[in-house]
């Protein structure tokens, strides 16, 4: 029993030296819950921020296939979505919506960066699109003084003027074309040179309080849907939800929920389909 102890005391050390995050206390292991957020790293989206020194070229770099860290093909085409910058500012805060261009005049929120200053302190955090992320994903800093970041700078000057990108579905850069995802795990290895950094840490807990200012509403596509994987009594059930939101710029919306529901029993598989419509006030 006294071998065993120390056999698991041992193994903890390993760990710990390891990663040093480990031994840290309130350590969130956070997941994406969609197929779709595989596609792009929230990690590596954060730690490419601190690197530019402002958003048209934070863009840039975002959809630079050499650099590989949008993977996203929300629409299911087999090519890459372009992934714009769309940027509103109140007072000492600014919210920099992520936004994927899959058709004429239909976007998809992928995620949100916010950062907000008071006085002499800074706070920042990227938050995931509930829809392809799940509910209360965030990214923030891991003790790191974020006011040394050029883009920080930046954004932050006395005269400055919200950045609005005027690229759209079919009108992209002259360097930027459609190209196909990659794999998963080829994707993974790429983007490795940002998430194994510890600059951020994934957390469920919002930091950026005065965000409310904004009145944000989601842009949310019909195409991009969410599955999610069910195991219950024995059962393993596949669902499929598509959300669509028609008129989301009034307080009465529509929004039409499609399930497909695959159930697996005795080697038999069978598919329903659900659809329900309901009108939100």
């Amino acid at each position: 029993m006294k071998i065993k102890y120390l056999l698991i005391l041992a193994a903890l050390s390993v760990s710990l030296h390891i990663n040093p995050a480990l031994g840290q206390d309130n350590i969130t292991i956070v997941a994406p819950t969609s197929e779709a957020a595989n596609g792009l790293d929230l990690q590596a989206v954060s730690e490419l921020f601190t690197e530019t020194k402002n958003l048209e070229d934070f863009e840039r770099a975002l959809n630079d296939p050499d650099d590989g860290i949008n993977n996203l093909d929300l629409d299911g085409n087999g090519e890459v979505d372009y992934i714009r910058l769309v940027e509103k500012v109140a007072n000492d805060a600014h919210l920099i919506i992520l936004q994927a261009a899959i058709g004429p005049d239909e976007f998809q929120d992928v995620a949100t960066i916010e950062v907000e200053k008071s006085g002499d302190n800074y706070t920042m955090q990227v938050r995931g699109n509930a829809v392809i992320y799940g509910e209360n994903y965030y990214y923030h800093p891991a003790h790191v003084h974020i006011r040394t970041w050029p883009i920080i700078g930046w954004i932050f000057r006395p005269v400055y003027r919200p950045y609005h990108s005027r690229f759209y579905f079919g009108f992209y850069p002259r360097w930027w074309r459609p190209f196909r995802p990659l794999h998963r795990t080829v994707y993974r290895n790429r983007v490795v040179r940002y998430t194994g950094r510890n600059t951020f840490v994934a957390k469920r807990v919002s930091r950026v309080h005065t965000i409310n200012r904004f009145n944000y509403k989601p842009r949310t596509s019909a195409r991009v849907s969410k599955r999610v994987t069910v195991k219950h009594n024995g059962r393993t059930t596949t669902v499929k939800r598509t959300n669509k939101v028609t008129n989301p710029r009034t307080s009465n919306t529509t929004v039409k929920r499609t399930k497909k529901v695959t159930t697996k029993k005795n080697g038999r598989k069978k598919t329903v389909k659900k659809t329900r419509v309901k009108k939100k006030r």
